[in-house]
């Protein structure tokens, strides 16, 4: 964990992104994804790399492709992933670390529609939140912050009393406009992250302590 201190500030609640944060889906993802760009006309090289961690909806509708029905073809890519899962597979630890938390005290935001969600979840062998946010639940995704808000107001937190797990760019926008501090998690980048933002390579190498008020501290291990 790549801050100085073994210990960092305690928090009421940690709000976890999902693809590239608990799971790694890129390999699923982007099979999908380079099908419907071909299928499209969409230039594969460029245009992958802007498909991680936002809706389907809004990387179709930030195309601007005409005559496609973007919320039709959001619906054929979100049947299509769940029906390839093959090598999504948890980030490693992230499932022991999960079941280190208090319960009623961590959620999942994910940009992916919630049947996605739960199958990659299942097949990483993730543990189902008691909270999930997901696209359906808000009229604007990453980097808006309405996704972290909403799950901090469903676990009864103010969203500057949460810590915010995120891998992408514009997640990480999204729990700073939401105003709760953000550690990145770096397990499937491929290139460094430019972050002032305290990082996170492994779960192993943290571990989880929870105080008598309830409050979430992590330690390096």
């Amino acid at each position: 964990m790549s801050v100085q201190a073994s210990v960092t500030p305690s928090y009421r609640a940690f709000l976890f992104d999902m693809d590239g944060t608990l799971l790694n889906s890129i390999a699923a993802a982007e099979r999908i994804w380079t099908a419907w760009a071909l299928r499209h006309g969409v230039d594969v090289v460029t245009f992958l790399p802007t498909i991680h961690g936002v809706r389907a909806i809004d990387t179709i509708n930030r195309l601007a492709l005409p005559g496609v029905d973007a919320e039709a073809e959001a619906a054929w890519i979100t049947e299509a992933e769940i029906d390839d899962v093959q090598g999504v597979v948890e980030v490693p630890g992230a499932a022991n670390f999960l079941k280190s938390l208090p319960v009623h005290q961590w959620a999942v935001v994910t940009s992916a529609p919630r049947a996605l969600a739960l199958r990659r979840m299942a097949a990483a062998g993730i543990p189902e939140p008691g909270v999930l946010v997901t696209a359906e639940d808000v009229s604007a995704g990453k980097p808006d912050p309405a996704g972290y808000r909403l799950a901090a107001r469903r676990l009864q937190v103010e969203p500057a009393e949460c810590l915010i797990f995120e891998d992408a760019d514009v997640g990480i926008r999204a729990g700073e406009a939401a105003g709760a501090n953000v550690m990145v998690i770096t397990a499937t980048h491929v290139h460094p992250l430019q972050t002032q933002h305290a990082t996170l390579a492994s779960y192993d190498s943290v571990e989880v302590r929870v105080d008598l008020d309830s409050q979430i501290s992590l330690y390096s291990r």
